[in-house]
C-alpha cells in the first residue's frame, strides 16, 4: 500500500498537468495510467496523429496538384502517412514521459479502481494489483467514441475516430457521419486526399457553432476538393453489404454508399470501471462529472478535468483545467480570464474562432460592425498562395473588439493575437496604431481593423440579411 498527496487517473492533457503541476508545488504525486504510453488519446489516437495527418495530406496534395493528380491515383497509402506520423508520436510521449520524470511525478501503469473516497485499487499490466491512498484524486480519464446502435462499428468497414487511422488503404469513397469538429476535419482531410467524401449531419450546417462566415468557408473548401455535404437529415441505420459497400439509409427513404464509413457522432466521458459510486459520486444526465469553478466534484478532495466534465473538449482546455486543478490544491486561484479560450479546427480550411460571433455579438449589444481582411489583398496570402484565407472582427459602436474569426493558412495560431487583444480589452485602434511585421499574416488584423473603422464611420452596421463586403479600403 502506497500513501500520497495526489493520485492522477489518466495521462491525457489535464492529467500530465494536474500531476506536473502540483508536483512542481511539493506533493508527493501518482500519475495513473492503464495504458503503456503516455498522452492519453490525444497523442495516440487524437489531436496529434489527426493534425500530423492533415500536414502530410497538405503538403502531399500541393506537391501532386502541380501534375494534375491525386494521392489515390499516386499510389499513397494510408499506411504511408501513418508510417511518417508514428516518429511525431514516439517524440511526443518521450518528450512527455520525460518531464514528468523530471518533476518527479510517479508514473504507474495499470486500471484504477475507487475502493473508497480515498483509496484506489490499480491493476496492473503484469496482473499483479496494489493500492493507494490519496489525500486528493484527480480524475482525467478522457473519452471514448460514440457508438449509436444504428452504426454498427467494426473497425474494419465502419470506423470510428479512434480506429479510422488504422485505414491499410485510401478508400475511393467515404461517407462520414457527424457535423462536429472530428467528422469535419477528417472529412475535409480524405477529401483533400483524393477520396470521395459524403458528409452528412441531423443540423443544416457542420461546425454550427461557429461564426456564420466561418461555416460557409469550411463548406465552400469542403466541396472545392470534391466533398459533398448532406445536411438536416437523420441516419436510420448503417448496414455493410458483405461484400465491399457501406450503405447509409436515411430517415428521408435516401441511401448513400461508399467504400467505409466513419461515424464521428461525439464522444463519451471514459468512467467505466472507475466504480465512482465507492466514492460518493454520480454523473450528470449527460454521463459527465459536474464540477465547480476549481474542478471539485461534489466530494471536494475529489477533482476532475478534461473531457469527462464536458465542453468545451478541447485539448488546450483539457490542460488548463488540469492546471488549475493543480493551483487549487496548492491554495491558489488561476486568475480570471480563463473563459477566453480559442477554438481551433485543423480541418482544410483551417478554421480559428474567439470572443463572440456576429449573431451573439448581436444579441448582447445590438448594433454590430464587422470588419474584413482577405488574404488574397495581403501580401503574405499571395506569396504563400494561400489567398483564400479570411480573417474578421466583430466590433462594436465603442469601438472594441468582441470577436475574432479567421479560416485559412496559420489561422490556429494567429488567433492567438486576438485573444490577447480580448483578455486586455483591446479596441481596434490597438490594431491600427500599431506596427506589424510585412509581409506577415498578421496585419491581416491592421486591414480587418481599418475596414472595421470606415465602417463605423459611414455607419455600416452588420445586416444578418446581406453578404459580408469585399471592399477593403479605409
Amino acid at each position: 500500500m502506497r500513501s500520497v498527496d495526489v493520485l492522477v487517473v489518466g495521462s491525457g492533457p489535464a492529467g500530465q498537468k494536474a500531476a506536473i503541476g502540483a508536483a512542481k508545488g511539493g506533493l508527493d504525486v501518482v500519475l495513473c495510467e492503464q495504458l503503456r504510453q503516455i498522452g492519453g488519446a490525444c497523442v495516440h489516437h487524437g489531436t496529434i496523429p489527426s493534425k500530423a495527418l492533415r500536414e502530410r495530406a497538405v503538403r502531399r496534395a500541393r506537391a501532386l496538384d502541380f501534375h494534375g493528380t491525386s494521392l489515390i491515383d499516386s499510389g499513397v497509402s494510408v499506411m504511408e502517412l501513418i508510417g511518417e506520423m508514428a516518429g511525431v508520436i514516439r517524440s511526443h510521449d518521450a518528450y512527455m514521459t520525460a518531464q514528468l520524470e523530471r518533476n518527479n511525478v510517479s508514473i504507474m501503469h495499470g486500471r484504477a479502481t475507487f475502493e473508497g473516497p480515498n483509496s484506489m485499487r490499480v491493476r496492473h499490466t503484469d496482473g499483479t494489483t496494489s493500492i493507494v491512498n490519496a489525500r486528493n484524486i484527480v480524475l482525467a480519464c478522457g473519452s471514448t467514441p460514440r457508438h449509436p446502435d444504428n452504426v454498427p462499428v467494426d473497425h474494419e468497414n465502419i470506423y470510428d475516430s479512434d480506429s479510422v487511422l488504422s485505414l491499410a488503404y485510401l478508400p475511393k469513397s467515404m461517407t462520414v457521419l457527424g457535423g462536429g469538429v472530428i467528422a469535419s476535419e477528417y472529412a475535409s482531410i480524405f477529401a483533400l486526399l483524393g477520396v470521395e467524401v459524403t458528409l452528412i449531419d441531423r443540423y443544416p450546417q457542420p461546425l454550427g457553432f461557429l461564426d456564420s462566415d466561418l461555416t460557409e468557408r469550411f463548406v465552400t473548401g469542403f466541396t472545392a476538393n470534391g466533398g459533398r455535404f448532406i445536411g438536416d437529415v437523420s441516419v436510420d441505420k448503417v448496414v455493410f453489404d458483405g461484400i465491399s459497400s457501406v450503405e447509409t439509409h436515411l430517415a428521408d427513404g435516401g441511401i448513400v454508399k461508399a467504400e467505409k464509413l466513419l461515424c464521428a457522432l461525439g464522444r463519451v466521458s471514459k468512467l467505466d470501471g472507475l466504480n465512482i459510486d465507492k466514492a460518493g459520486l454520480a454523473v450528470s444526465e449527460r454521463g459527465l462529472v459536474d464540477v465547480n469553478e476549481n474542478g471539485q466534484t461534489m466530494v471536494p478532495h475529489i477533482y476532475a478535468a478534461g473531457d469527462i466534465v464536458g465542453p468545451p473538449s478541447l485539448a488546450s482546455a483539457s490542460m488548463e483545467q488540469g492546471r488549475r486543478v493543480a493551483l487549487h490544491l496548492l491554495g491558489d486561484s488561476g486568475g480570471d480570464s480563463w473563459e477566453i479560450i480559442p477554438s481551433g479546427i485543423y480541418s482544410v480550411p483551417e478554421l480559428s474562432s474567439v470572443g463572440m460571433t456576429s449573431e451573439e455579438a448581436e444579441r448582447t449589444y445590438g448594433q454590430v460592425f464587422e470588419g474584413f481582411a482577405y488574404f488574397d489583398e495581403i501580401a503574405r496570402g499571395n506569396i504563400s498562395d494561400t489567398k483564400e484565407g479570411m480573417l474578421k472582427l466583430i466590433v462594436t459602436a465603442d469601438r472594441q473588439v468582441r470577436g475574432i474569426h479567421i479560416s485559412g493558412e496559420a489561422a490556429t495560431d494567429l488567433i492567438h493575437i486576438g485573444q490577447m487583444g480580448l483578455i486586455y480589452n483591446s479596441t481596434i485602434d490597438t490594431y491600427i496604431d500599431n506596427v506589424f511585421n510585412f509581409p506577415t499574416y498578421a496585419e491581416s488584423y491592421r486591414v480587418a481593423a481599418l475596414h472595421a473603422a470606415a465602417r463605423i464611420a459611414s455607419g455600416e452596421s452588420r445586416s444578418p440579411m446581406s453578404a459580408p463586403s469585399q471592399g477593403l479600403s479605409a
